[in-house]
């Protein structure tokens, strides 16, 4: 009976665990369409994205019952404990991953009738491909609970920071000099911005990877009051 008792905790865990890594999967995917669709003003890619919003608000809701489901009825200690933690957190973050996702494609949509611009939103399109590597590695520092991983997805994130500023420095003067040109630089502003957030909740995730791992707090490292659970 004890050993049934154990493969159904075991059977519960990994079902929660795999559920986080689907969800991440689907918000990973939701990223790439919804800034692919900004960059080429594709009107049906950006509809794809708000469709499926939908489902990854009910995934993270799903999962989080199921977390709180497993500790009330298990009461599971140290780093059993830790992943559910890890995984109700994480999911918070990846829905609003999803959420800027779904940002993203409503401004596809509102600049979807405008001409492309000349560099075809190149500052735009590297960022995307840095956010995007960094989502991917996030997952994968989860999955394979790679300390390294995580932590150079922390460090990652101030390089997404300085791509913001730069474009959003860069596209303000430009709203000064081009009034015709407002729409889209606006757009280009808030995607931008939408970008820089998913790299902040990126690096929350991995924040709580590297908690999962090690069982320390390193969100606040940098002001000394970091904690570590036993």
């Amino acid at each position: 009976m004890n050993r049934h008792i154990s493969g159904q905790y075991d059977s519960e865990l990994e079902s929660v665990r795999l559920g986080f890594m689907g969800m991440g999967g689907r918000v990973e995917r939701q990223v790439q369409t919804a800034t692919r669709a900004f960059v080429t003003h594709d009107v049906e890619a950006a509809a794809t994205v708000r469709e499926g919003e939908d489902e990854i608000n009910q995934l993270e809701r799903v999962l989080d019952d199921r977390c709180i489901h497993i500790i009330a009825r298990r009461q599971p200690t140290a780093g059993d404990l830790r992943l559910l933690i890890t995984i109700m957190k994480g999911c918070i973050d990846l829905e609003r991953i999803g959420d800027e996702a779904e940002k993203i494609a409503r401004m596809a949509e509102k600049i979807s009738h405008l001409p492309l611009p000349p560099d075809q939103y190149a500052d735009v399109q590297h960022m995307r491909e840095l956010v995007i590597r960094m989502v991917a590695d996030t997952l994968d520092a989860f999955a394979r609970l790679d300390l390294e991983s995580a932590r150079s997805v922390i460090s990652a994130d101030g390089e997404v920071d300085t791509m913001f500023r730069s474009i959003d420095e860069s596209l303000s003067q430009e709203l000064h000099m081009h009034a015709d040109s407002v729409m889209q630089s606006l757009n280009t502003i808030w995607t931008a911005r939408a970008l820089e957030r998913i790299g902040d909740h990126a690096k929350n995730i991995c924040e709580h990877t590297v908690y999962l791992i090690e069982g320390t707090d390193v969100r606040h490292l940098d002001r000394g009051d970091g904690g570590t659970l036993e």
